[in-house]
This record gives structure tokens, sequence and C-alpha cells, in this order.
């Protein structure tokens, strides 16, 4: 068997909704790449009782490494350092090389606030107290890492709380020896994926289990499928080497199956796919009921100013006739939420901006403003270009009105692609 692993998330706000937690899931994703199996993440508040219980049924169920992120700060209620030693049996000592390193980080922020010297000295000191006999990493912020040994258990590696700091710190703690040991016992995996868009989850399930029942053992793949937002449908597979022409074979059966909807077998996304069809263009965007958040996606990635001429919120249908050109007419006659309209604020992007490329959005995204004609989730989109082509559709989206907005921007960034490559879509 490969080597297992348990996480455990630490904090009050992460437990309480308040802050989203983002490590675990990149600590998970690390591991798996690394060929450990991922058994158990936990998500525990800044409580000693609830962490050392987390730490006693990870060990009671058999992982040898547990990852833990969160509570290393200099204020009482960052504790995992003290019982992650206490779990493993080690006592807390000084040490005075990262207590001098800590001293270096802190002290022209301190400088400048005005910290208080001996309350700073005290925080710092407390960031430097560590498991006797552990590996302290250097720290990315103020906190150091750790990993620390137990007695016939698992490896325990501890790292900070925010992401970037863990992040920065995690090649340390790969490379540092226990957790190396760890790794010689794990399996080495592949990973593979897929990306669809168009078509629901149980029609992949449904797919999944005619291929399965045409002949292909889908059991040594360790098959993940996920709706991400905005309705993009990713399959994910993971196997060991010898699997690899099991895993061909489910491709070529999504393949025959679905070659319409799929957009990408190489991991991107949909906005860099986008980004990269996109150089050499120019684009503007003209607004209604996303209220921006194309344009938005837009320029998300780096280096989009060299394509992205700009984009307008016409929220009224005063700014749409006034910014964008739209005729009164066209809106009195044909309705606000209507193809003609959509065409309108693409081309008046266009022309207000001087671009190759026009995208318009417009629709009712709810929760009010539906009609038995145009009901909420009804949207229309165009996309046009400067020389006259156009791709228009009309979308019945399901879901509440962040839900609308979002998957508009998801149909208007997959029309976009497909725009690009002189590609009809499928929906």
């Amino acid at each position: 068997m490969s080597a297992r692993a348990g996480i455990i998330v630490t904090g009050t706000e992460v437990l309480s909704g308040r802050v989203a937690d983002a490590n675990g899931p990149w600590v998970s994703e690390r591991l798996s790449e690394l060929g450990v199996d991922v058994a158990h993440m936990i998500c525990v508040g800044d409580r000693a009782d609830d962490m050392t219980t987390a730490l006693r049924f990870l060990a009671g169920n058999g992982v040898d490494l547990i990852v833990t992120t969160g509570g290393l700060g200099p204020t009482a209620d960052d504790m995992t350092a003290e019982l992650v030693a206490a779990f493993a049996g080690r006592e807390m000592v000084l040490d005075e090389g990262m207590e001098r390193r800590i001293s270096e980080i802190v002290a022209e922020f301190a400088r400048r606030m005005n910290f208080d010297p001996a309350g700073l000295r005290e925080g710092t000191r407390k960031q430097a107290m560590v498991p006797q006999g552990s590996i302290a990493l250097d720290p990315a912020g103020t906190a150091p890492g750790l990993v620390v040994e137990t007695e016939a258990g698992p490896t325990v590696v501890v790292l900070p709380g925010p992401p970037r700091e863990l992040q920065t710190m995690w090649p340390a703690a790969v490379a540092a020896e226990p957790f190396a040991r760890v790794l010689e016992r794990s399996d080495e995996y592949a990973m593979a994926s897929m990306k669809m868009f168009g078509i629901p989850e149980s029609t992949l399930a449904k797919s999944l289990r005619e291929i399965e029942e045409g002949g292909v053992d889908l059991a040594p793949l360790e098959i993940t499928t996920c709706l991400r937002k905005g309705a993009e449908l990713e399959i994910d597979v993971r196997y060991t080497r010898d699997a690899e022409p099991l895993r061909e074979a489910l491709f070529d059966g999504l393949r025959e199956r679905h070659a319409a909807v799929i957009y990408t077998e190489s991991g991107e996304t949909i906005d860099e796919i986008v980004a990269g069809l996109l150089r050499g263009h120019t684009i503007a965007t003209g607004e209604s009921c996303t209220g921006g958040k194309l344009a938005g996606r837009l320029t998300d990635i780096p280096g989009s100013s060299d394509y992205v001429a700009g984009g307008v919120v016409a929220y009224s249908n005063e700014a749409k006739s006034r910014l964008l050109g739209v005729p009164a007419d066209v809106i009195e006659g044909k309705g606000a939420v209507s193809p003609e309209v959509a065409q309108a604020l693409a081309r008046g992007a266009i022309e207000r901006f001087g671009a190759d490329l026009g995208v318009g959005i417009t629709g009712v995204a709810g929760p009010g403003g539906g009609t038995e004609e145009k009901p909420v989730g009804f949207v229309c989109f165009c996309v046009a270009s400067a020389d006259g082509r156009v791709m228009a559709r009309d979308v019945q989206l399901p879901g509440n009105r962040s839900d609308v907005r979002e998957r508009s921007v998801s149909v208007a960034m997959h029309m976009l692609r497909r725009f690009l490559l002189g590609v009809e879509p499928p929906f």
C-alpha cells in the first residue's frame, strides 16, 4: 500500500466559515502528486483538546504522515507547535538561531510601526520554541515550520496558515529527511485530466458505466469528477504507470461520446486557453446582467492589456443606447433582453473601442424580472467581429442570481474560444 497521509487545518475562523480554506486542498494535491494517498482532511478550531483529538485520530488510523496548517503565530491561541510536541512526547526548547532570524525579520517592520519592544520579544521567543529534536524550517513570514518524528508513529509536518508562506515553505518540508523517508514508501502515480463544457454530470456518469460495461476495467483508475463553478466538468484520473492502457481506453471512450464538448486534456483553464487565442486580436465587451464580470475574467490573466481594449457595463436602457449605440427602438420593440440587443451590445463595443472582437451579454439574472417568455436565467449572448462574423446564442441557465451571472461568463468564455477556432458550439 502506498504511504498515507492526513491533513489538519487549524483555525476557528476557517471552521466557522469566515475564511475559506485554501491550504487543505493545495496540500492534498501536492501529496497526491508525490504518490501519497490522502486518507483524511480535518478542520479544527483553536482548541487544544480538538487538535489533540485530531492528531490521535489520524495516528490511530495508521497514516504515515500528518500535515498541519496554521496555529504558529505569536498569540496565545497559536498552539500547534506545543500540541504536536506533546503528541510526539517531546519537550519544547528554544532554538536560539531561529530566534535571531525571526528578530531580524521583524526588526524593520517593528521600528516603522512603533511596536512595543517587550511584547515583540515575547512573541518572537514563542515562535522560536520548537519540539526538541525536530527540524525547524526557515520562515517565509515570521513563523518557522517544523518536521517532527514520533516514536513508532506518523511524521508530523507543521506549516503556517498564510497560503503564501505555506507554499513557499513546502519544498523545504518535502526535502527534510523524515518526509523523504515517507516518500520512499509511496507509489509512483501519473495524473491525467479532461475538461468538458456543455453536458451534465449524469450524462458523464452514464458514459463511464457504458465504457466499463464495454470491457474497460476502471477499477485500477482513481477517477474523480467535479462540476466546477460555471458548469465546467472536470475529470481527473490518478493511476499507476502500468494502468496507462486503461486510462487511454477511458479517454478514447469519452472522446468517442463527447468530442464536441471536450475543450482540453492538458489541464489549462478556459481563461488561459482564451488568452492564448486572443493574442494578435483586440477585444471589447458590452455587458448588462453580468455587470463587468466577463471583462474581469479577461483581465485576470497577466498580459491581458495586449488584447483587452476595454468594456462597458450598460445596465440601464439609457446606458445601452448612450454608451454603446443600441437603438432605442430595438430595445422598445424587442426588449432589453433579446438577441437583437446582445448583438447591438457586441457591435457597439467594437465601435466604441475600435476592437477586432466584441461580446454582448444581456439577460434576466433574477430573482425578479422574469416573464413567461423570458424567465429568470434567460440570457442572450453575441460574439461578433469587426469583419461581420457573428456567433449568437440564447440560453436558459439554472440557479440563483449569482449562479446565473457566473454561468453566463462561462458560456461567453466558451463561445469566445469556439468563435476564435471557427467551431460552432453544441449548445
